[in-house]
């Protein structure tokens, strides 16, 4: 039997899902982790990028400060918080580095999509009597959908990729699954906390393209 025979036989033996480090301990902490990280960095990316598109002004700016985040390590900014007052905080330090690393594709898809609305189109609705939180509403929003929804699934991706960084510091999820099979050499444990983590990622993209095509405006309106 091979490394991936013996992680399926991990993953369907009982004994692995019950307690607080079996696998449904440790999922319900891995969503709840990723779940507060990526609504933080919605609250965050989202109205800014969408106001600063509406106005066309200083968007590109904010989004090349956000894009900074990219090139920091995710491990090293939560190293940077282990040794500060924030270490004894429980998941905050986990959060505020995932939050770090979702906000600039949430960031950087609104603005665009914002910024690649039709300027005639937009005039037009002015002309047609819209004020400026109408045109906003019902016609910038409509068109940047897509693009909001695709940095949305990128962010959700890989803010569920990456929380597996809390097990480093001694918190739960899924990675510490992965770690735990990996101080006791155990690697069809290792393999199936790897799964884990993918299949978990697979099935939120495939929830969120789910609820894209049930609420896209603009497939509402072919409907209508």
């Amino acid at each position: 039997m091979g490394v991936l025979g013996e992680a399926w036989t991990w993953l369907t033996t009982g004994a692995n899902w019950s307690g607080e480090s079996g696998v449904a301990h440790r999922l319900g902490e891995h969503l709840y982790v990723s779940g507060v990280a990526l609504l933080l960095s919605c609250a965050i990316a989202l109205p800014l990028a969408l106001y600063l598109g509406h106005i066309g002004r200083g968007g590109a700016l904010a989004v090349n400060i956000s894009n900074v985040g990219r090139a920091v390590p995710v491990f090293a900014v939560l190293a940077l918080f282990m040794v500060s007052p924030l270490r004894n905080a429980g998941y905050v330090p986990t959060i505020i580095a995932l939050v770090l690393f979702a906000v600039p594709p949430l960031l950087t898809n609104a603005y665009v999509g914002m910024t690649e609305v039709d300027r005639s189109v937009a005039e037009a609705a002015r002309g047609m009597g819209m004020s400026g939180g109408q045109l906003f509403l019902r016609v910038e929003l409509p068109l940047a959908y897509p693009m909001i929804m695709t940095g949305l699934r990128s962010a959700a991706v890989q803010v569920i990729a990456t929380a597996t960084i809390a097990a480093m510091v001694g918190q739960g999820g899924l990675g510490r699954i992965i770690t735990a099979g990996f101080n006791t050499y155990n690697t069809p444990q290792v393999v199936a906390g790897a799964i884990l983590v993918a299949v978990l990622a697979l099935l939120v993209e495939t929830v969120l393209v789910g609820l894209d095509r049930v609420l896209s405006p603009l497939r509402r309106r072919r409907t209508v």
